[in-house]
C-alpha cells in the first residue's frame, strides 16, 4: 500500500485510507467508528480522566493511584486513620510539575492537598491524610506544570553559569506579574509579587538568583502555584468506617459458661444472660472494647455432639452452639436456657454501660432440627439416597450441621439472611463475627454487606475465614470490615516480619486483620508447648502490632492442653460448660489479666498503636528477636507531639536471648547515631538508646520490651 507520489510524507491516498482504517480496526478488534482522526484527538486529551471518551493517559500522566483495591472495589479506612495517598506523576522534558490531591468529604466539603515527591527516583508523589468523617469520600489526583518551580530551577542553574541571564530575568518578571494578576491571592502577596517582578526587569544576575532561591517566595508558590497544562485523574471513592471497625480489643466468651452451676445429680445448670452480665465489669476493667458471643440460638438435638466432639452424648451435654435450630426456633431465636429476648437486650445495655459493644456470631447453617429444614428443604443439598448432606471440612465432619446451598432458591435465601441480620441489628447488635464466610458465595457477601450498610453504616462484619489468601482478600475487598488472619500461625521472627509487613502495607487499603491470639477452635502448637512465656509474648505482639486484636476466654488462665492430635483445647467449650475461677487465679498471681489490662492501657494511651499502616520492622543480630516500631507524626496524634513505640520481642519462649538491635531512627526524626531516651511501658525502666543497642530478653521473666521514645523537646 504505497502512497501516491504527490502525497505528503506519511499520508495515505484517499482511495485507500478508508480500507486501511477498516483493516487496522479489524486487527485491533475495534469497530472503525471507534477510531478518531488526528484533528479530534485534542478534544479527548484535555487532562480530565473523567471526561467522556478521554484517553487513558492525561496530558501529565497520573499512574497507579493509591489507595486502591484489586477488582475495582472501593478502598477502606476508618475514622481517625492516617491514610497514605500516592500516585506516579511525571512529564516529558525538564519542566517541573506539582501534584494535588482533591478530597471531598462525605458531607461535601472539598479540600486540596499538595503532594511531595518521594526521594527514590520512582516519580511517586505522596501525602498522608487523617480522615475525620464517616462515610464515602471522593478523591482524585491532579497534576500541573509548576511554572514558578520550573523557572526558579532553570534560573538558578543558568544565571550561575552566565547563560541567558536577561532572558531568565524577563521570564521571571512575566511569571510574577501573571501571578499577581490572580484576584484571589491576598493583597499583600500580590503587592510583594509585583515588587519582585519590578526588581527582575533590570535583568541583574544577583537579583535573579536572589528571587529564584528565595525560600519564602517558593513557599508562596507551593501554597498557591501558578498552574498550567493541568491534568486530573479519575475520581475515586474511599469508604471510611466508624472507628470500631479499625481499632479495638476483643474478648470472646460463651455466655452459657458464665454463671453455670454443677447440680448434685452431676448435670449442669446453664449460665444465662443475667449471670453473664456479672462478667462484663471484669472484661471492661481489663480494657477490652468488644465482647464477642458464639451463637446464642437454640441448639439441635439430632446428631448432637458430645464432649470433645464425640458422636455420643451424655444426659445434659449442651451440644455445639453452631448446630443452630430446634423446636424453639432458628437464627432469630434465643436458646431458652440463656433467657429471653428481653434478657438479651438488657445484656446489651449492661455492656454498653461498661463501655463494651456486643459482637454476635453469624453462622449461616442449620441443625437437622432447624425450622428451615422443614419449611425450605430446597435450601439444602439432597443426596441420591434422599438424605441431606451435612457439613464437612475434611477430615472433619459436622454431622450435627447442614450447610446451605446458595444455588437453590438464591432469592429466598438472600432475603432470609438479610432478615436475620436486620433482626439482630434491631436488638442492638452492630458487630457480626461471620463463621466460615468462605463457604458461601462471594457475591452473596457483597450484596448482603452493601444492603445492611446502606441502611446502617455502623454495622461491622468480621470474616472468620482461615483459607487461601486470594479468598481471604476477596472477602475483604467486597465489604468485610475486618478479617481473621494467619497471625495465629506466624510465630518465628521471619514469619512475623513477613506477615505483619504484608498486612500493614500490601493489603491495608482494604483488609483489616484482627490479630486473635487464640479462638475456641484454635490452640496452636506454639501455645501448647511454649508455656506461660508463649502466652505473654503472643499477647504483647498482637496488642501492639495491629490496632485490632482479640483473645478467647481462658487465655489469661494459660489453658494450653490440647485434644490429642489436634489444635483445639481438650474439653472444648464448644461441647461442654467451663468453670473458671477468674478472681482466685488473679489473687494467686496465676492470671495473665494484669498484663492484658496493662497492654490495653498502653494501646489507649498511644495513638501510634491505633494505626495499621505505620508498622515498620528493624533489625537484630538474633534470629529470635523481633524488632518493630510504630510512629505517628505530631499533626495526627491530637496531642501536638509525635508518638513513637518500639517493640523488641524474644519470640523463642524457651530461652534467654542477648543481642544487639539496630534501629532506623530516622523513621521518627532522630538522626542516626544521636542518643534519645526510651521508657519501658511494662516495667518503667528508662534507658538512653541510639541506633544500635544491647538487649537481654528472658522468655521466663521479661520476654518483651514495649518502649516509648521520650519527647526530646
Amino acid at each position: 500500500m504505497t502512497p501516491a507520489p504527490d502525497a505528503p510524507r506519511g499520508a495515505l491516498p484517499a482511495t485507500t485510507s478508508a480500507r486501511y482504517i477498516r483493516e487496522v480496526a479489524a486487527r485491533a478488534g475495534t469497530r472503525s467508528s471507534a477510531l478518531r482522526s488526528p484533528a479530534q484527538i485534542p478534544a479527548r486529551a484535555l487532562g480530565e480522566a473523567d471526561a467522556p471518551g478521554a484517553l487513558r493517559t492525561t496530558r501529565i500522566p497520573l499512574l497507579d493511584p493509591s489507595p486502591a483495591v484489586p477488582g475495582g472495589f472501593a478502598p477502606k479506612a476508618f475514622v481517625g486513620e492516617v491514610v497514605p495517598f500516592s500516585v506516579i506523576a511525571f512529564r516529558e522534558g525538564h519542566d517541573m510539575i506539582g501534584v494535588h490531591l482533591r478530597l471531598t468529604s462525605p458531607s461535601g466539603e472539598e479540600s486540596l492537598h499538595r503532594l511531595s515527591p518521594r526521594d527514590d527516583g520512582t516519580d511517586t508523589w505522596t501525602t498522608d491524610i487523617a480522615l475525620d468523617e464517616q462515610g464515602a469520600w471522593l478523591f482524585r489526583f491532579e497534576a500541573f506544570s509548576d511554572d514558578f518551580a520550573t523557572w526558579a530551577h532553570a534560573a538558578e542553574l543558568k544565571v550561575a553559569a552566565g547563560v541567558d541571564v536577561p532572558v531568565m530575568a524577563a521570564l521571571g518578571a512575566d511569571l510574577l506579574t501573571r501571578a499577581a494578576a490572580e484576584k484571589d491571592r491576598p493583597a499583600a502577596q500580590r503587592k510583594r509579587l509585583l515588587a519582585e517582578a519590578a526588581s527582575l526587569r533590570d535583568g541583574d544576575a544577583a537579583t535573579t538568583i536572589a528571587v529564584s532561591t528565595d525560600a519564602g517566595l517558593a513557599q508562596v508558590f507551593r501554597d498557591r502555584p501558578v498552574r498550567t497544562r493541568r491534568s486530573a485523574g479519575r475520581t475515586q471513592s474511599l469508604n471510611a468506617d466508624r472507628r470500631a471497625a479499625g481499632v479495638g480489643a476483643w474478648y470472646e466468651f460463651f455466655p452459657r459458661s458464665e454463671g453455670a452451676k454443677r447440680l448434685k445429680d452431676g448435670t449442669v445448670k446453664s449460665g444465662t444472660f443475667r449471670t453473664a452480665t456479672r462478667r462484663l465489669p471484669e472484661v471492661a476493667a481489663m480494657g477490652f472494647d468488644v465482647v464477642y458471643l458464639v451463637p446464642i440460638h437454640p441448639i439441635g438435638s439430632t446428631n448432637r455432639k458430645g464432649r470433645n466432639n464425640t458422636l455420643t452424648t451424655e444426659p445434659g451435654d449442651p451440644g455445639s452452639p453452631y448446630a443452630i435450630g430446634a423446636a424453639d426456633g432458628g437464627h432469630d431465636a434465643i436458646h431458652p436456657e440463656l433467657g429471653t429476648a428481653q434478657d438479651f437486650r438488657a445484656f446489651v445495655r449492661a455492656a454498653r454501660k461498661e463501655g463494651l459493644e456486643i459482637a454476635l456470631d453469624l453462622a449461616l447453617q442449620a441443625s437437622p432440627d432447624h425450622p428451615w429444614v422443614r419449611e425450605h428443604p430446597e435450601w439444602f443439598t439432597t443426596l441420591p439416597d434422599g438424605t441431606i448432606a451435612y457439613a464437612e471440612n475434611p477430615p472433619k465432619k459436622y454431622q450435627d450441621i447442614y450447610p446451605l446451598n446458595f444455588d437453590n432458591d438464591p432469592a429466598g435465601i438472600y432475603a432470609e439472611m438479610l432478615r436475620v441480620v436486620q433482626h439482630w441489628v434491631a436488638q442492638g447488635v452492630k458487630i457480626f463475627r461471620v463463621d466460615n464466610p468462605h463457604t458461601k458465595p462471594l457475591q452473596f457477601w457483597e450484596w448482603l454487606i452493601a444492603e445492611v450498610n446502606a441502611v446502617d453504616p455502623d454495622v461491622i462484619f468480621l470474616a472468620e475465614a482461615f483459607t487461601r489468601p486470594a479468598v481471604m482478600r476477596a472477602l475483604a475487598a467486597v465489604g468485610f470490615q475486618q478479617s481473621y488472619s494467619y497471625f495465629t500461625w506466624r510465630n518465628t521472627k521471619a514469619e512475623l516480619e513477613e506477615f505483619l509487613t504484608s498486612v500493614s502495607h500490601e493489603t491495608s487499603d482494604y483488609m483489616r486483620p484482627n490479630l486473635f491470639v487464640n479462638t475456641h477452635d484454635i490452640l496452636t502448637e506454639y501455645l501448647q508447648f511454649g508455656g506461660r512465656a508463649a502466652y505473654r509474648i503472643r499477647a504483647c505482639i498482637a496488642a501492639t502490632a495491629g490496632p485490632v486484636y482479640g483473645v478467647y476466654a481462658g487465655y489469661e488462665l494459660f489453658e494450653n492442653v490440647a485434644r490429642p492430635g489436634s489444635e483445639e483445647n481438650i474439653d472444648n467449650e464448644k461441647y461442654e460448660y467451663k468453670f473458671r475461677d477468674w478472681a482466685g487465679a488473679e489473687a494467686r498471681g496465676e492470671s495473665l489479666a494484669p498484663l492484658l489490662r496493662r497492654l490495653n492501657e498502653i494501646r489507649a494511651a498511644h495513638p501510634a498503636l491505633q494505626q495499621l499502616r505505620n508498622f515498620r520492622t528493624h533489625w537484630s543480630d538474633d534470629d529470635a528477636v523481633l524488632v518493630y516500631s510504630k510512629h505517628l507524626a505530631a499533626p495526627f496524634t491530637g496531642t501536638g507531639r509525635a508518638d513513637t513505640i518500639i517493640v523488641v520481642a524474644n519470640v523463642d519462649p524457651h530461652s534467654v536471648r542477648e543481642t544487639t538491635v539496630h534501629l532506623d531512627t530516622t523513621q521518627w526524626g532522630v538522626p542516626l547515631g544521636e542518643p534519645f531516651e526510651v521508657e519501658d511501658l511494662l516495667t518503667g525502666a528508662v534507658w538512653t538508646w541510639s541506633d544500635h543497642n544491647y538487649v537481654r530478653l528472658d522468655a521466663f521473666a521479661e520476654p518483651v520490651h514495649i518502649l516509648k521514645v521520650r519527647d526530646r523537646s
